[in-house]
């Protein structure tokens, strides 16, 4: 065989060789998020659950998940390009539109549905009636936050006026709220999980309602990213709404035990008992969004909410700061 005719081969032998490598290189390339959540919590299950799940893999995305404690820091990661989506509460973004941002943070996929706390009594109640809360002293969240406008919201609902009819104590910062219910300040207390079912178990405290049943559906925790993000990477947000609704769809067919093995690597301070404890009561009220469609109907009651308790900086058309043709897009 003459030199010529032998590179030939060789040449071609060497493509043979090469081609469905670089074929494989090419399926096997992934898009990397970086994603900021306002805090860890069992009320963020799904997320946990599509990670734990490899379905953003399976949607060619690496996942960078960081912790960022608290929703102004969260929406100031997101506003300095910090993180490409936030896992944060609706209303931030209202708060950031409000302040004429050039490049809003856009709403594009919802997490949870309902608020996520609940009332809990330090006394045994048998037949509790929110008229029991008239006269006590009641130890609130946070002012302008979301849980804190629920509460307001519910109170007035059932017609008592949170600055007259009680005595409101809302200066203790959120992480400290439940040891200072622990300690016997308040009669009542309005604590997220999974502090008030071990606070039950624990025998420090009864819950004696649920905050998410009374105030319905609110988009209470989402995904937004920057209005730029997304017209530039339409593609990439329908993957991770993808992969975000398949751990929805398979939130709702799980049964709570299931779900908690699932998660509880990201609760390392709580046992898998409680976990269990806590998702069996988030998934009978309804608190995980069973697909990620944000509504109109929600947003309304989002801002009912707000306007109630006189944190709403200016009213904000749906179509403004919400988008639904990415979460429509994956949905069967």
């Amino acid at each position: 065989m003459s030199l010529i005719k032998r590179g030939a081969a060789v040449l071609l032998l060497l493509s043979l060789l090469l081609f469905p490598i670089g074929c494989s290189l090419s399926k096997s390339e992934t898009e990397t998020i970086s994603l900021a959540e306002v805090t860890r919590s069992i009320f963020y299950a799904p997320l946990y659950v599509a990670i734990e799940n490899g379905y953003f893999e399976e949607e060619g995305i690496n996942l960078e998940l960081t912790t960022a404690w608290g929703g102004d820091k969260t929406m100031t990661t997101l506003m300095s390009d910090g993180a490409d989506i936030a896992l944060v509460g609706a209303e931030t973004s209202v708060y950031v539109f409000a302040q004429d941002a050039s490049d809003p943070a856009i709403n594009f996929a919802s997490l949870t549905q309902t608020d996520g706390t609940f009332l809990v009594s330090r006394e045994k109640i048998d037949s509790f009636s929110w008229e029991d809360l008239k006269g006590s002293t009641f130890l609130g969240q946070r002012k302008g936050g979301m849980p804190q406008m629920v509460g307001e919201h519910v109170l007035k609902k059932h017609n008592i006026n949170p600055h007259e009819d009680l005595e409101l104590i809302q200066t203790i910062d959120f992480g400290n709220i439940p040891s200072a219910f622990a300690s016997g300040t308040g009669d009542f207390v309005q604590l997220f999980e999974p502090q008030a079912t071990q606070f039950e178990n624990d025998g420090l405290g009864y819950v004696v309602a649920s905050f998410g049943e009374e105030s319905g559906l609110v988009p209470y925790t989402g995904f937004m990213a920057k209005e730029s993000f997304i017209s530039e990477n339409p593609e990439l947000l329908q993957a991770f709404t993808s992969a975000l609704y398949k751990a929805q769809k398979w939130v709702e067919e799980q049964p709570p035990e299931v779900i908690a093995e699932t998660i509880v690597d990201y609760f390392e301070d709580s046992h898998i008992e409680l976990i269990t404890q806590v998702v069996d009561r988030y998934k009978a009220q309804g608190s995980y969004a069973t697909d990620p469609v944000l509504t109109e109907e929600a947003w309304e009651q989002l801002l009912l909410i707000m306007d109630q308790a006189g944190e709403l900086p200016q009213q904000v058309d749906f179509n403004d700061l919400v988008n639904t043709e990415i979460a429509e897009s994956v949905l069967d």
